[in-house]
């Protein structure tokens, strides 16, 4: 379970062995006072412990000495001081929000233990947000681990985020996110050594994982990758080249972002597994596609087998299904695609 949860159970399991100890105390010593010094018979002993403490307002079972009035008004006040201390921490629980927070990251990590082939994401700043965000745009499954406490209440504001409260550098963190069933982990903190570390347990727990790591300075990039980085992105390097680029070409810049960052409704770039490719295409040339002809879509480019990138094919280059094509047309078109693809006699 997150901290949250953690720390809740911790505090409330505290509360409550300390007022059973207290109700043990009180209950204790109540009857063997009043057995051993006033004489009582046991049952009655335990009888006259028991109205005291809930102060029902019942009248003495027998008389009582000094000493015994005494200790049965000290019995009363300590019994109340011990009953109002233990129904005010409850009720900070209920009032502070810790109970809301700990009803909040129950639900949340119910959802979590459900998750299969979704992605996580350690980190949300800027570039963990932004991450978020193009993902739940896509509709892919996520959950996002931090430690910050700060970030932890603007997540928790968001009823849609699934969250670990905790260092990722941990392996039961990752485990908790079910790392062994995720596809993908995008690291985004700002430190370097974190990100080497996130990646190295990351890719020793889950081999076949995608992950995507961020990196602040350029040494760190071979540290990245040989931890186990598919991919290893420097955002501020990034968006040097952007600014670059809309000085020399303004336009393709432009024109690529109203493609791939604007989310346009008109058109779009997408890439198509042929892991499902119908047979009647298997070794057969890209033109026996017609991709053009029944489904309007442009076929850019081809990754061969997870390997060599070919842009703008040539219409003889035989198919596999270890290939991926890069297709550009609208929603409905690629849709129409797909369908031809994977489901052509």
């Amino acid at each position: 379970m997150s901290q949250p949860f953690n720390r809740f159970k911790e505090v409330s399991n505290k509360t409550i062995r300390t007022a059973i100890v207290l109700i043990v105390l009180l209950l204790s010593s109540g009857t063997l006072f009043y057995w051993a010094h006033e004489k009582y018979p046991l049952i009655d002993a335990f009888f006259m412990t028991v109205i005291t403490i809930s102060t029902v307002g019942f009248g003495v079972i027998h008389p009582l000495s000094d000493f015994g009035k005494l200790f049965t008004s000290g019995l009363i006040m300590f019994s109340l001081g011990s009953l109002a201390w233990v129904g005010s921490s409850l009720a900070r629980f209920v009032f502070d929000g810790e109970l809301k927070d700990y009803l909040k990251t129950y639900r949340v990590d119910k959802k979590i233990m459900k998750l299969k082939d979704h992605t996580i994401i350690v980190g949300y700043g800027r570039n963990g947000e932004q991450a978020a965000m193009e993902l739940r745009d896509y509709g892919v499954d996520f959950v996002v681990i931090d430690k910050r406490e700060t970030v932890m209440n603007r997540i928790r504001e968001d009823e849609n985020l699934l969250y670990i409260h905790g260092d990722a550098t941990h392996e039961e963190i990752l485990f908790q996110a079910r790392i062994e069933h995720a596809k993908a982990l995008i690291a985004t903190t700002p430190n370097d050594a974190d990100n080497v570390f996130v990646v190295l347990t990351a890719r020793s727990i889950n081999p076949g994982l995608k992950i995507i790591s961020r990196a602040s300075e350029m040494e760190s990039i071979t540290k990245l990758r040989r931890a186990g980085a598919t991919n290893v992105i420097m955002p501020e390097r990034i968006g040097g080249q952007r600014m670059a680029k809309l000085v020399t070409q303004p336009d393709v810049v432009e024109f690529l972002e109203y493609i791939l960052l604007q989310q346009s409704k008109d058109v779009s770039l997408e890439e198509i597994s042929c892991t499902q490719m119908a047979t009647c295409f298997v070794n057969k040339a890209l033109k026996v596609l017609h991709a053009k002809d029944k489904s309007g879509i442009n076929i850019i480019g081809i990754k061969i087998s997870g390997a060599k990138y070919v842009f703008n094919p040539d219409p003889e280059l035989t198919l596999s299904r270890g290939d991926q094509l890069f297709v550009l047309g609208s929603p409905v078109q690629i849709k129409e695609f797909r369908n031809l693809l994977e489901n052509q006699k």
